[in-house]
């Protein structure tokens, strides 16, 4: 149920009533609604009761900075902050049309046009609850090991989760990243791309959502799509007729997918754990 605290603080802060709550899926982290107001207006609300710290301004962030991206894709507005709920616009889905995995494809691939001087953000945020650290680097093989990999492999061994042995076997893999991943401009990454994460809208374009950005490797996202399926040959063919991958990407997307397997391995402990193992143990 939503809190009566959040609905009286909402309703006072956009002077608007709300009429109707519907419960919705909204991920294993918080809680999600889908919500009605006395105006017309429709809005989908995310909450937790005991959220981290800047998780939901940080989110709020990283969807206006993927707004802000020369694309069609489309971004949630963000409605109302603060450090217990985020209320998004709410976007209608629609069953997509016969172009429209093709065109996401486009898309991403703009997205991913989009580039800066630096390998992070100008901010931390977090990928599911966990925090993620985005200082800048000059160069991907040192923010992939210390930003994404490093952190993981701390918490998961600090947690019990993984071996201490991994400490050794990471150290061996950080040598040869700069011989693994091809060199190119950091590119804007939704960051947590999986099939939950997008869904067609009643006119056919993509909808993103759920983000962790940051500016990274564009194969981080293509990777992470290619982990729990849901995206088509068409979408792929979409986007490297925009942007082509560099050869050899088949044989990098289980490295890429190494930080995502980290994250759940945290989170979520089991067989994941055993994967990341076996992964760096591949690159070493």
């Amino acid at each position: 149920m939503l809190s009566e605290n959040i609905q009286t603080t909402l309703e006072s802060q956009l002077n608007d009533k709300i009429v109707s709550k519907e419960s919705v899926h909204g991920g294993d982290i918080n809680h999600a609604h889908k919500l009605t107001f006395d105006s017309g207006n429709i809005a989908f609300l995310k909450w937790n009761e005991n959220p981290q710290e800047t998780m939901f301004k940080a989110e709020a962030k990283g969807l206006n900075l993927l707004r802000k991206s020369d694309t069609n894709l489309v971004i949630p507005r963000a409605l109302a902050i603060s450090d217990e709920y985020l209320l998004l616009e709410w976007i209608e889905e629609g069953g997509g049309k016969p172009d429209s995995s093709y065109k996401f494809g486009v898309e991403l691939a703009k997205l991913h046009c989009t580039s800066n001087s630096y390998f992070g953000l100008d901010h931390d945020n977090f990928i599911g609850k966990l925090k993620q650290s985005n200082t800048n680097h000059s160069n991907w093989p040192d923010f992939f090991a210390l930003e994404r990999i490093e952190p993981q492999i701390k918490l998961g061994v600090e947690s019990g989760k993984l071996t201490r042995s991994l400490f050794r076997d990471v150290e061996h893999l950080y040598k040869n990243l700069g011989s693994i991943f091809p060199q190119e401009q950091p590119a804007l990454l939704h960051g947590d791309l999986w099939g939950g994460n997008f869904m067609f809208t009643k006119s056919g374009v993509a909808s993103i959502y759920d983000p962790a950005v940051y500016y990274g490797h564009r194969e981080m996202d293509l990777a992470m799509t290619r982990l729990f399926g849901g995206f088509s040959a068409d979408f792929y063919n979409g986007y490297n007729e925009q942007f082509p991958v560099e050869p050899g990407f088949e044989e990098r997307i289980s490295l890429c997918n190494l930080y995502p397997i980290l994250v759940h391995a945290n989170l979520f402990g089991g067989s994941y754990c055993r994967q990341a193992e076996s992964i760096i143990k591949n690159y070493v």
